[in-house]
């Protein structure tokens, strides 16, 4: 499904039609909004990837060319909604008030977690998950309890909940996003399946990992599933929108495909060059979400002074992210110990005070005369 061709003119295609009323009652100040999102999470992204080749981060994972379909679906969630990302869902979390910087504490290694997810700033986001996969599990499970709750599928609009929860092409061949779907499905639980197909699980193109569309994994399971041009934030959003919506309404989970591609490399630690082709890379270049979003706006009149403003804004935003980056400093080793649990814990207590012992028994031991 898309909205929006390659060159950003409004065409929609035949499966788009059952979304049109929704797209076209999107005010302008929401589709600027779309462009602002996009672009300045881009500038982060960019500044992030230069922190780490400057050393001051230990890897991150890039989201270029990703921006559009984060942007839609962040957008389409409601703010009684519970997202769970996996670790590149950098547009995503901004939409929904999680701090960049907290990302970069635990890209830097100084946050075992990054942001507090029970936070009411932080828009009812959980953690990065770098263990790809079981944020989708989790998912299924958080679902399944606004079942056992009552807190979906009662009709009310504003407080009926739904989650979504990202991952990639990769991670739909692993066990755990086949088991979650099993579960949600027999539960029916308000779950929606975000996977972003960016064409590569690091080096493994999605040919190789599936024979058919990856959206059919999850039709098998008897969910809802459509595939979306993942470049299109337009439609992005409608499906998105959609998808959660049938979810609170009681209806169940429900799937999306989002066709996209990944610009950049799958963390600063890989080089794609060597497994993918630069004929490819110019290929998807060319359907750059930001780029087709503004050929829109601009064929609707948009003022060059809003696209200025818009660049300004993301300079701040990733001049903003240095400047906090580099000043941070790393905590106190007693902290690996105060968010184990949510509550007082004995062992923990003890493990921390034997720590404690440990580190003040090399303070007292002398060295004088060489090795001991």
């Amino acid at each position: 499904m898309s909205v929006l061709d390659e060159t950003g003119r409004y065409a929609p295609s035949a499966a788009a039609e059952r979304y049109l009323p929704l797209i076209e009652a999107i005010g302008d100040a929401e589709l600027e909004q779309f462009y602002r999102d996009m672009v300045v999470i881009r500038a982060i992204d960019t500044q992030a990837t230069n922190l780490q080749r400057q050393g001051q981060l230990a890897l991150w994972p890039p989201s270029r060319g990703q921006e559009a379909a984060q942007v839609g679906s962040g957008r389409a969630a409601r703010a009684q909604d519970t997202i769970f990302p996996s670790y590149r869902e950098h547009a995503v979390t901004r939409i929904r008030g999680v701090d960049p910087v907290d990302i970069i504490k635990l890209m830097r290694g100084v946050s075992h977690g990054g942001w507090d997810p029970t936070d009411p700033k932080n828009g009812n986001t959980r953690l990065y998950t770098l263990v790809l996969g079981s944020q989708v599990l989790h998912a299924a499970g958080f679902g399944m309890g606004l079942v056992f709750d009552g807190r979906t599928g009662t009709g009310d609009v504003e407080r009926d909940e739904a989650v979504i929860t990202y991952y990639g092409d990769g991670a739909s061949s692993q066990g755990d996003v086949h088991e979650a779907m099993v579960f949600a499905a027999s539960y029916q639980a308000p779950t929606v399946f975000f996977l972003q197909n960016n064409q590569w699980a690091i080096s493994v193109p999605v040919s190789t990992q599936s024979r058919v569309p990856l959206v059919q994994r999850s039709a098998g399971y008897g969910i809802p599933s459509v595939r979306v041009d993942g470049n299109d934030v337009l439609a992005s959003y409608a499906v998105s929108r959609t998808a959660l919506d049938e979810a609170r309404a009681g209806n169940g989970p429900q799937a999306i495909e989002a066709v996209t591609y990944r610009l950049g490399a799958h963390t600063t630690s890989d080089d794609p060059t060597k497994y993918r082709g630069s004929d490819e890379e110019q290929y998807w270049a060319g359907r750059d979400p930001i780029v087709r979003m503004r050929a829109f706006l601009e064929g609707r009149g948009a003022s060059g002074q809003l696209f200025a403003d818009v660049e300004a804004e993301a300079a701040d935003a990733a001049e903003d992210l240095r400047a906090r980056s580099v000043v941070l400093t790393s905590p106190s080793a007693d902290k690996m110990f105060d968010h184990v649990y949510s509550e007082p814990h004995p062992l923990i207590d003890e493990q921390k005070a034997w720590r404690a012992r440990y580190e003040a028994s090399f303070e007292s031991t002398s060295f004088e005369g060489g090795a001991q």
